[in-house]
């Protein structure tokens, strides 16, 4: 009962085309894709952007007694 078949999967494939249309489907999956290629983009900047200064020295704090 747990398990999915190929041919349930198709069933349900053709069920969201008679709902959506192929356009609706189209539009969704071409704003899901640059959705995707922005995110990427966006790691890639992030990643080749300013990093933290984890080498430099703190200065030291000296009490005057």
């Amino acid at each position: 009962m747990g398990e999915i078949s190929i041919t349930k999967l198709l069933v349900v494939g053709a069920l969201i085309v008679l709902l959506f249309g192929t356009k609706k489907l189209r539009t969704l999956g071409g704003d899901l894709g640059s959705a995707i290629k922005g995110f990427k983009k966006a790691m890639a900047e992030d990643d080749n952007g300013k990093k933290p200064d984890t080498e430099a020295p703190a200065e030291r704090i000296v009490h005057k007694d």
